[in-house]
């Protein structure tokens, strides 16, 4: 049954719109734009930072920046969905990226030392909360989808997750590479691209209700804690990954100070590596697919969590360019089969009407670990990097079987899939 606060809400929020096109048009590809941009964005600008810098501690800096106003946008961007509509969200947020990525392609050349050092470290901060915007608009989009779906929610999602894994594979490649041949003009460029493209995608919609009464955003995050707690299948594995993610976050934040300063490589290799890691990515993400119909949902994200766990526990030991890469793509590879499943398992137990908070919420609880891994890298001195990661993976392993041994018996993860 939906939580007793549904009541609070019409039956049916502003984000649940009837789209103008199909699902394809009206979803996919404005998704695919949108996490370009997204890709590009988080992977290329500590990249950024790092060449300007040439300091890991002002690397791991700048990846806390750009993730502690993505924390803070959260609520606020679930509060814009629910009451502008996902559509409006998206344009609004792509075009102001674009506008932002472009200022700072103009200024980099002009300046340098301190001012460079702050254009680089303002664009890490503004193009997260913008980012995050356009995220929680372009998964809202993607939940109406997967709702319509009913028992094949989880197809839809592995669709949304492999466009955005396909976006990780080409986006830190191809940041990597302007930034190196380019320079940051390149880079910015191309992002600003993605962004506009996504903004000129994003199809008109009409609206099922009439505009509600604005949600004030503390109310918001009440209304997705609420929603959370009634629901303890995905309450669980949220917990799981929230530890999960302090040990990925901890691996892509020293992921540029790991790969150009301790094993020697450069930057179009880090964007190799998170390359090399969506393949294996959306390789899992195709294999999930058809092995949760099969078998359904907790063999598939136990057995992809112990996946990532024991990667990462070996993950610290890799002592050259080839073993760090294939030990990252097999760490995101699991990360990617949890996905699926946690995706799936909030399409099917929270209410429409109360989406766009609760959705908010939990990704906000999963991105906390990013800022804190971004404070650690910079606290931490490049040789006992390896040591943190070890730390942090046995954390990760620690909270993911706590998770799924909970996650065993209940409902919301046995064959067959709920309609």
């Amino acid at each position: 049954m939906p939580p007793k606060h549904a009541a609070l809400r019409p039956p049916t929020g502003r984000h649940v719109r009837v789209p103008a096109f199909g699902p394809v048009r009206g979803v996919y590809v404005p998704r695919t734009a949108d996490a370009g941009a997204f890709a590009m964005s988080t992977y290329g600008i500590p990249l950024l930072v790092l060449a300007v810098t040439d300091s890991a501690t002002l690397t791991g800096i700048a990846f806390m920046l750009e993730w502690v106003p993505r924390l803070g946008a959260f609520a606020l961007a679930g509060a814009a969905v629910d009451r502008l509509g996902s559509t409006r969200v998206l344009r609004i947020a792509s075009v102001l990226r674009a506008l932002v990525v472009l200022a700072a392609a103009l200024v980099l050349p002009t300046v340098g030392g301190t001012a460079a050092i702050a254009t680089v470290m303002l664009l890490a901060a503004l193009t997260g909360v913008l980012t995050e915007f356009s995220y929680i608009a372009a998964e809202t989009a993607g939940g109406a989808a997967s709702r319509d779906a009913g028992g094949h929610a989880h197809r839809v999602q592995a669709v949304l997750l492999g466009i955005d894994q396909g976006a990780t594979l080409a986006g830190p490649a191809l940041a990597g590479v302007l930034l190196q041949y380019t320079g940051a003009t390149g880079m910015l460029l191309t992002i600003a691209a993605c962004s506009l493209l996504g903004a000129a995608l994003a199809p008109r919609q009409r609206p099922a209700w009439p505009q509600d009464a604005p949600v004030p955003v503390a109310h918001g995050l009440q209304i997705g804690w609420r929603t959370l707690r009634s629901l303890p299948a995905l309450g669980w594995l949220c917990v799981g990954l929230v530890l999960s993610n302090t040990a990925i976050g901890l691996v892509q934040a020293a992921g540029p100070v790991l790969v150009i300063q301790q094993l020697g490589g450069t930057s179009s290799q880090v964007g190799l590596v998170w390359s090399a890691a969506a393949v294996a990515s959306l390789a899992m993400v195709a294999l999930a697919r058809f092995a949760i119909d099969r078998a359904g949902l907790w063999p598939v994200g136990a057995t992809a969590a112990a996946l990532a766990s024991l990667a990462c526990l070996a993950l610290a030991a890799a002592d050259t360019y080839t073993t760090f890469l294939v030990l990252v793509a097999l760490l995101m590879a699991g990360e990617a089969g949890m996905t699926v499943v946690l995706r799936t398992l909030r399409a099917h137990l929270v209410p429409a009407e109360v989406f766009g908070s609760t959705l908010s919420l939990i990704i906000l609880l999963l991105l906390a670990p990013f800022p804190l891994a971004g404070a650690l890298v910079a606290l931490t001195p490049p040789d006992l990097l390896g040591h943190a990661i070890t730390a942090c993976a046995f954390l990760q392993a620690a909270g993911l079987a706590v998770a799924f041994a909970k996650l065993r018996t209940h409902p919301a993860t046995r064959r067959p899939l709920p309609a």
